[in-house]
């Protein structure tokens, strides 16, 4: 690895995901379709700091997929592990909804702009900084990201996910 004219190597913090990282992390969990697997999986976390603090359920017949956010990814996806559970990890937006009768219209119309297509969108159900906000899995979280910040939209971190940060 070369060093760059800082004298620095070419990874640097930057690189490293943090609390601050522009996107949230969604975990998927394949569960059979039987009475009782989603409360199993939601119980794995008590006891912990981890909270779910957004959700998705899509069924499709012999399993569901879940999908949601951590208040603490991390140690999160550590108790998913140990539990023995398959599980994708996946980037999104989060993005506050703007005080505007629309607010929905106002950020499909920004993404639209740019030719990035919604692929999935569910509610944050905490609110950080006391505003509502959504999860967006897009086709292209760059380019994305980059049109919501410039229209002015605020976007959510994994730090603002933790209700006591």
């Amino acid at each position: 690895m070369s060093l760059g004219e800082s004298g620095s190597s070419g990874v640097g913090f930057a690189t490293a995901r943090g609390r601050n990282w522009p996107t949230l992390r969604q975990f998927t969990v394949f569960l059979e379709n039987r009475v009782g697997q989603l409360l199993e999986l939601v119980r794995r976390f008590d006891g912990s700091t981890v909270r779910i603090v957004a959700l998705s359920i899509s069924d499709s017949g012999e399993c569901a997929f879940v999908r949601f956010l951590l208040s603490h990814p991390e140690p999160g996806r550590e108790i998913l592990e140990r539990a023995g559970l398959a599980l994708i990890e996946s980037d999104l937006i989060g993005v506050e909804l703007p005080d505007d009768p629309q607010p929905l219209l106002r950020i499909c119309t920004a993404l639209l702009q740019a030719e990035v297509n919604i692929i999935q969108a569910y509610p944050i159900l905490v609110r950080p900084r006391g505003r509502p906000a959504v999860a967006l899995m897009v086709d292209n979280t760059e380019i994305g990201l980059e049109t919501l910040g410039t229209k002015g939209f605020t976007m959510i971190t994994e730090g603002d996910l933790d209700e006591e940060g």
